[in-house]
């Protein structure tokens, strides 16, 4: 049945397509924050502490993205969603792999502190309902206050006793917005710690971010001057992560990010349209740069860039947390290709629904719940405590084995060969470190 779904693919992307138009929409693919209506509660301090109490629902856009271009008709619109199904969905189905052996770890049952950014919808909302369930204490960061503070009254509904110990605004697309975040965190930490128990954050799981529509040829840019893309998913969590280091536990503190498969550009996404490369590095010498390699604006190189900083960032701060005899470990992971996602919104939905049931035909599509879960996996499993500086990644279409997928098919792999680039790696930490240095001084 698959090859036989997989052959129909293929044969309707003879119809024709055009590469821009399939880079411009399979850039979308391993976005993870959906855009969902929000609930704001009646009684919350302002402070972004979380109590157990009434809430009322309303709706709210999690994200507002550029608006992206039409397709003059329905014929052209199918057209070239079968023909991005049938070389993009072929390519991930290949790639796949029969199912491993090894089990999945037994879950850690210690109770955590956990920061989440990008809990808002998506697989962080997921990750941080599941981490609710264990009992563990969230540190919730969103966009906006309104925004993190309805994040909490969704687990609330799910798992009424979350113990959720903050929910604030944390705009990675500011960097005095994430520095009032950490201030409220420290302010937290000055309320809770005790003698016999001193606060520190167990584990940061920097999820957040965005990409544009692929095709956009605007330049948008942070609060700070920094191309808002590689300035939200890259710079926003590097500040945030140097804000919050001191507070982490730095006997078994975990950081985990999360990256995507499109920073490889010899891996399925990764290799449509203008690929992942840093080059030199020469635009971050440069506040107003419009890509990092110093090269003309593409959005949607400009989200594989972004994708790849994190990896090298992963990689660069687990060595020199091990230089420093710190017990913190670092990994990031690939959610795969996740269809509920409101990165997708900004397509047209004859598109999209095409994209999408061939994306399901050709089962190479995971769940937000199942990337929810890979979240929570190299956030709090065992079996990745000394696993520093890994990339964790899954075959397409994993989630079909739920759960049991985590240690199993979804396990470490191997980055790019860019993002092996240990002094690239180094020289990115530094120029970020003086971006953001330069921006907050």
């Amino acid at each position: 049945m698959k090859w036989t779904s997989l052959g129909l693919l293929l044969c309707l992307s003879v119809t024709g397509w055009s590469p821009k138009a399939a880079s411009a929409f399979v850039t979308k693919k391993h976005a993870t924050h959906p855009q969902r209506s929000t609930i704001s509660p009646t009684s919350i301090r302002s402070s972004g502490v979380v109590h157990r109490e009434l809430f009322s629902s309303s709706n709210n856009n999690d994200m507002n993205d550029d608006e992206g271009g039409s397709y003059s008709s329905r014929r052209q619109v199918l057209r070239q969603a079968t023909a991005v199904a049938g070389s993009t969905l072929a390519s991930w189905w290949l790639w796949g792999s029969e199912p491993g052996t090894a089990a999945a770890a037994a879950a850690d049952t210690t109770k955590k502190r956990i920061c989440v950014t990008g809990c808002t919808s998506g697989i962080g909302l997921d990750a941080a309902t599941r981490l609710a369930a264990q009992g563990h204490e969230l540190l919730l960061a969103g966009r906006t206050t309104s925004k993190a503070q309805a994040a909490a009254a969704r687990i609330l509904e799910t798992v009424p006793n979350a113990n959720i110990g903050l929910a604030f605004e944390c705009n990675l697309a500011s960097l005095s917005s994430i520095q009032k975040f950490a201030s409220q965190i420290q302010q937290l930490s000055s309320s809770s710690s005790s003698s016999s128990q001193p606060f520190a954050i167990d584990v940061l799981c920097l999820n957040a971010g965005l990409s544009r529509d692929a095709a956009a040829k605007d330049i948008v840019r942070t609060t700070d001057g920094f191309e808002l893309t590689v300035g939200t998913n890259h710079l926003g969590h590097f500040y945030l992560n140097q804000l919050l280091l001191p507070m982490m536990n730095k006997n078994t503190g975990r950081i985990v990010v999360t990256a995507s498969g499109v920073h490889d550009p010899e891996s399925p996404g990764g290799n449509q349209g203008e690929t992942a490369t840093l080059g030199d590095l020469k635009g971050l010498e440069q506040r107003n740069f419009e890509m990092v390699d110093g090269g003309p604006f593409s959005a949607d190189k400009a989200y594989k860039d972004s994708k790849l900083c994190n990896v090298l960032f992963t990689r660069e701060l687990q060595r020199r947390l091990t230089a420093s005899g710190s017990g913190i470990t670092t990994s990031c992971f690939s959610p795969g290709l996740i269809l509920e996602s409101g990165f997708f919104r900004n397509q047209n939905p004859l598109f999209v629904k095409a994209f999408t049931v061939g994306v399901k035909v050709a089962e190479v599509g995971e769940t937000s719940h199942w990337g929810g879960g890979a979240l929570e996996y190299v956030a709090t499993s065992p079996q990745v405590a000394n696993q520093g500086g890994t990339y964790f990644l899954a075959p397409p279409g994993s989630s079909k084995y739920g759960d049991a997928a985590y240690g199993r098919e979804f396990k470490v792999a191997q980055v790019s060969k860019e993002a092996q680039d240990d002094s690239k790696a180094k020289r990115l930490w530094e120029l970020s470190e003086t971006l953001v240095a330069g921006s907050t001084a």
